[in-house]
């Protein structure tokens, strides 16, 4: 494929392999790519996004950097509780920053990462407390430019596969899926895409 760059090539691939993701192609032309830099923050971002509004997320980060000035491993960790608490964190959120700042003060590197498969950035993150698949997801699809990620624990990929697809199933989406390899991280950017175009809400803004 020469020049093309290997998201042109990762969407070539799908919209060559599956009807609907041609249908999406042919209707929304190009999809949004989201991005985010590697590193302590994106991860500290990612614990205060779950199970919340990227909005109230966004917001509640907002108030730890003024409240820091520099948000990095050192200051969370010494941050009293209650501070964060003022700062709209919740008790579990704050055990689950101050526990990836520990572990970046001590052990973990996180620079390794971009040299490591997903496998292994998974088996490191995964004994983090407060860190389970959906933010390793996340963070490898967008921080690492992992190419093959499926986050099947993403409400809005499972709603918008059983939308478009027809099934219900987790076995059946695994199944499903299976034909999308090597390019499944490519495959979740358009269903995201889709999903959100379709409740009016600008992709990833």
């Amino acid at each position: 494929m020469g020049s093309i760059s290997k998201m042109q090539e990762a969407i070539l691939f799908l919209i060559e392999k599956d009807s609907v993701f041609k249908e999406l192609h042919q209707h929304y032309g190009n999809f949004y790519i989201p991005s985010r830099p590697p590193g302590f923050i994106t991860l500290c971002k990612l614990i205060l996004e779950q199970q919340v509004s990227i909005d109230s997320a966004k917001a509640c980060y907002v108030k730890i950097e003024n409240l820091l000035v520099e948000v990095t491993p050192e200051t969370i960790f010494n941050c009293p509780d209650e501070s964060l608490k003022s700062c709209g964190v919740s008790r579990q959120k704050i055990s689950y920053l101050k526990t990836l700042a520990k572990a970046v003060s001590e052990e973990l590197d996180l620079e390794s990462f971009s040299a490591k498969t997903a496998d292994e950035v998974r088996n490191e993150l995964i004994k983090l407390k407060g860190i389970g698949h959906w933010t390793i997801d996340v963070y490898l699809m967008f921080a690492l430019q992992s190419p093959d990620i499926i986050p099947l624990g993403d409400i809005a990929v499972v709603n918008t596969i059983k939308e478009l697809y027809d099934i219900n199933t987790k076995e059946e989406m695994e199944l499903l899926s299976e034909n999308w390899k090597p390019y499944r991280t490519m495959a979740t950017f358009i269903l995201w895409h889709h999903y959100l175009e379709k409740r009016g809400r600008k992709p990833f803004a």
